[in-house]
């Protein structure tokens, strides 16, 4: 219970002071606003970025696979 106490004396105090540390040490972007050209082409982007990433895994799973299957006509053929 006195545990319990002391972390919620502590934590408006901590909070308020871990804020304003944030603040004063680190400063944010300015929010640029994208028109609707920008936004399209980014997710474009994001898309073709995803495909190579998934077709890449895709290719690796298949030799893998192709391996597996190689190995399997060997284990049968014993």
């Amino acid at each position: 219970m006195t545990a319990q106490k002391a972390r919620d004396s502590g934590s408006p105090q901590s909070a308020t002071a871990t804020t304003q540390a944030a603040t004063s040490t680190s400063k944010r972007k300015t929010w640029v606003k994208k028109t609707p050209v920008e936004v399209v082409l980014t997710q474009i982007n994001r898309v073709r970025e995803d495909v190579a990433a998934k077709k890449e895994e895709y290719e690796t799973a298949k030799r893998q696979l192709e391996k597996l299957e190689a190995a399997r006509k060997v284990l049968e053929g014993t």
